[in-house]
């Protein structure tokens, strides 16, 4: 089972990416962010990026910070099967998956410009900020101190490979 971890900046097209490797190469889909929905859901909560961060922070704080990404580790291994697991924010997540057999990291990042314009496009119920909101909500999470809270730098640094996607789709899949 290859387990493929993908992590990388707002709107960069780590989406667009998972969709390939699902339709194309036949991984299965697992997501931080469906993970977070869902459990705010579930809870009655907002479903909004600061809530997302926010749940995320204290499951982490609470039972480990690689807790999201070992829960979504242990539902893959169920089905034995080639696998993805979208949007690493903390070292400890991708930490925790490093020991696992036959693990890679996917870092994707693009122009700031172009990933606001994207997530306005995808129009998801937390991408409906302002261009000053997008960019302190990145800088939020680019680089901190504490294991438990997002640290994209460091994530992005981290990887095996990076993926620059300022071109289209299909350059995005020849990448």
């Amino acid at each position: 089972m290859i387990t493929l971890g993908i992590t990388g900046t707002l709107g960069a097209g780590k989406g667009t990416v998972v969709d390939y490797l699902v339709k194309e190469k036949a991984f299965i889909h697992y997501s931080v962010r469906q993970f977070l929905i869902n459990r705010l859901k579930s809870e009655k909560k907002e479903v909004n990026r600061d809530t997302m961060v926010a749940l995320a922070n204290t499951l982490r704080e609470k039972h480990g910070a690689d807790y999201i990404a070992r829960a979504l580790y242990e539902k893959a291994a169920e089905n034995n099967i080639n696998c993805i697991i979208e949007s690493l924010r903390t070292e400890g997540e991708i930490n925790a998956l490093r020991e696992k057999e036959d693990f890679y990291l996917l870092a994707v990042d693009a122009d700031a410009k172009l990933r606001y314009q994207r997530i306005n496009l995808r129009k998801s119920e937390t991408d409906n900020i302002s261009f000053e909101e997008f960019v302190a909500n990145e800088k939020r999470e680019m680089q901190n101190e504490d294991p438990n809270k997002q640290n994209l730098k460091n994530c992005i640094e981290m990887a095996d490979y990076q993926i620059y996607n300022n071109g289209s789709i299909s350059e995005l899949h020849q990448k």
